[in-house]
């Protein structure tokens, strides 16, 4: 028997309010909750790009960052990172390097369902191929950088409304992906500092 997936609720000040079902945040009164985004390199400077599955309850068929999820309650957010990566993409990474560490957002879908995430944002970078899972991702895609940031912030590329407001934050540390210096954790919302 599994037990439900909860996420980190959290104040606009990050600190943690309690958690709740991970089934029951996703709706049209969405509360802020912890979250990460994550940008998949290879040694290239390429970002992963993946369209979210087509029975996501948000953004379903929609490209996007390489990967996001949440933290569980107590699970360091570098280390969900690392462990959505293996489950959605099948990458093993060794590790995550944090970014954006107080990044956050809301949007809402057409259909008035809202996303609303406190949603720090890691780097990885890789050597390894990617094996999606399809529960998850519908499909994958390899991009270089440059040519992404450019579609992206032109508004040349339909994206998710997270990715297209990171996007801009992220090019503020450098044209090189590789070259970009991680933040400190000590910059992190109170809830995600374990």
């Amino acid at each position: 028997m599994t037990t439900e997936e909860h996420v980190v609720l959290v104040d606009r000040d990050g600190r943690a309010l309690g958690t709740a079902p991970k089934t029951s945040v996703h709706g049209r009164e969405t509360p802020l909750h912890l979250a990460f985004s994550s940008y998949v390199f290879d040694r290239e400077g390429r970002v992963l790009l993946t369209r979210r599955a087509d029975h996501k309850i948000t953004w379903p068929s929609v490209w996007t960052n390489s990967c996001c999820g949440h933290p569980l309650p107590g699970e360091p957010v570098d280390r969900a990172v690392v462990r959505r990566l293996s489950y959605e993409l099948g990458i093993e990474a060794e590790r995550a390097d944090l970014m954006l560490p107080a990044f956050s957002y809301r949007a809402v879908m057409a259909n008035g369902i809202v996303e609303h995430e406190l949603c720090p944002v890691y780097r990885v970078v890789v050597d390894a191929s990617v094996s999606p899972n399809p529960d998850e991702v519908g499909e994958t895609r390899w991009m270089p950088w440059k040519e992404f940031a450019e579609g992206a912030q032109n508004g040349l590329l339909a994206i998710s409304p997270w990715c297209r407001e990171q996007v801009p934050l992220l090019t503020e540390l450098g044209s090189d992906p590789l070259r970009w210096q991680p933040a400190s954790s000590d910059d992190l919302p109170l809830a995600a500092r374990l």
